[in-house]
């Protein structure tokens, strides 16, 4: 979506938007508009919309209103963001081109204005490549944005916002992209592609090196598919040098059947989406590359598909991880864990960070007890917890934060080997995120972020269609610029 600013109204503009705030309609609304704001019942409430036609020089044009609540709301550039958002839902298939977005009389800071953008922006991304007998009526037509009356700083308020628009969009591609497209060779280059030239260092191991460091955790998920596994590694050196980076480690399975202990079909085509956790640190490291952010930050990503052929690891396997810890694989569709736990290791053996997160889609357990209004934080460190709580609060990547203890550890003590992969019946996310932080240092911060809830949505939501909802992203870059570059 290209946009652009103004300081007058382009003369040919067909679709004029204004943002409104709770019972502040436009002084200069004509007065059938405003009575037929009032006959709808129009009050300005967060993301609610109303249009109608007035006569210009040309003919006609198409007035909307969207609605961006009580000024005075702590929520405040949420709430802009669900107003862009909703005038991109409403005139994204409308045959116009252009949205004129006409802020001269509500007098929106820059920040604001930028907030409306990217809500507009990230509400009107769709992946329709592969749709080829769309009707008219369902093709997006909305390409072009023209802000009037913006304050002059606007334009580099949107520039600092773009970087993050891009970053969540490009998790979005990666999540909605099926399975015979994306797997974890066509990940990486697709990652290589999109940071050519940034300045990111790019590292991958393939199969061969990861069984020499002893990656027999990950590897072992893998050894079904005829695709090849892998660990990449997105390297930003932003901050002080020889400063420890900040690490976020993502479950990268392209799909995942469950192995041996295979899933039931129905539904089955949604395992697509269960690297979601790679894709939200591919994202979050673009959105951090892009705007040149001054930190030092690693994003790693174990990347396999896990496929039941006659080579597949079976329940009751006993593989060795690169820690040296062995793991009793009980159910080989408790596969994030295993390839997440090769991966922690070798990013604090390789970077050394400072801190460390990590974001799976790893049990459906957390969806039984959070639903898809939040994403379940584990971590040992209060202070790392209480920063992504705030990061996710100011975003909209929100997260409810569950309980780590000895009595759950004790649950995955395997009687043949140093652990199995799951434990009991009950607490599953729980003892899923014990078995991450066996393979984290004592003094390691670190965080485990299931979002098996918020990767995908099957309806709209704040800033999304339905689908890929690009989670993750924005909770990475509030972290990074409040916490490390301050």
């Amino acid at each position: 979506m290209h946009i652009q600013f103004s300081q007058t109204l382009p003369q040919a503009a067909r679709l004029i938007a204004h943002v409104v705030d709770k019972g502040k309609l436009p002084s200069s609304l004509p007065a059938a508009m405003r009575a037929g704001a009032d006959a709808a019942r129009f009050k300005g409430n967060t993301g609610q919309t109303f249009d109608g036609f007035i006569e210009t020089a040309d003919g006609a044009a198409r007035l909307a209103l969207a609605g961006s609540g009580e000024a005075s709301d702590d929520a405040r550039l949420a709430n802009l963001e669900k107003a862009g958002a909703a005038l991109a839902a409403k005139y994204q298939c409308s045959g116009d081109e252009e949205l004129v977005l006409d802020v001269t009389e509500n007098r929106l800071s820059a920040e604001e204005v930028g907030h409306v953008l990217l809500g507009l922006r990230l509400r009107n991304w769709r992946y329709d490549i592969y749709r080829t007998k769309m009707k008219d009526d369902q093709k997006v037509t909305l390409k072009k944005v023209t802000v009037v009356g913006a304050p002059d700083d606007a334009d580099t308020a949107w520039n600092e916002l773009t970087a993050l628009a891009e970053g969540v969009e490009f998790t979005r591609e990666l999540v909605t992209e099926p399975a015979n497209i994306i797997y974890p060779e066509t990940f990486v280059e697709r990652c290589k592609q999109r940071f050519a030239g940034t300045g990111a260092e790019l590292i991958v191991l393939d199969e061969k090196q990861m069984e020499e460091l002893g990656m027999g955790s990950l590897l072992g998920v893998g050894q079904g598919s005829v695709r090849e596994s892998r660990i990449l590694a997105i390297r930003w050196n932003g901050g002080e040098p020889g400063e420890r980076p900040v690490a976020f480690v993502g479950k990268g399975v392209t799909f995942d059947t469950g192995g041996i202990s295979i899933k039931p079909g129905p539904g089955m085509e949604d395992m697509k989406w269960d690297m979601g956790g790679a894709g939200a640190v591919a994202g979050g490291m673009l959105a951090l590359v892009k705007r040149k952010a001054k930190a030092n930050v690693v994003g790693v990503m174990g990347l396999v598909e896990n496929m039941p052929d006659g080579n597949a690891q079976r329940p009751g396997d006993v593989v060795t991880s690169m820690s040296g810890q062995t793991i009793e694989v009980l159910n080989t569709d408790a596969e994030g864990r295993l390839v997440l736990a090769d991966a922690l290791h070798w990013t604090q053996q390789e970077f050394e960070p400072s801190r460390i997160v990590d974001f799976a889609t790893l049990t459906g357990a957390i969806i039984i007890s959070l639903g898809n209004e939040y994403a379940g934080l584990f971590s040992n460190d209060d202070s790392l917890a209480k920063d992504l709580i705030e990061a996710g609060e100011a975003t909209g990547d929100t997260m409810w934060r569950m309980p780590l203890g000895k009595a759950y550890d004790k649950l995955i003590d395997s009687p043949i080997a140093d652990m199995k992969n799951i434990g009991g019946k009950g607490a599953g996310s729980i003892t899923a995120a014990q078995f991450l932080q066996r393979f984290i240092a004592d003094d390691t911060p670190w965080a485990h972020i299931d979002i098996a809830g918020k990767a995908w949505s099957d309806k709209p939501g704040r800033t999304w269609g339905k689908g890929a909802t690009g989670y993750g992203v924005r909770l990475i870059d509030r972290l990074v610029s409040e916490t490390v570059e301050g």
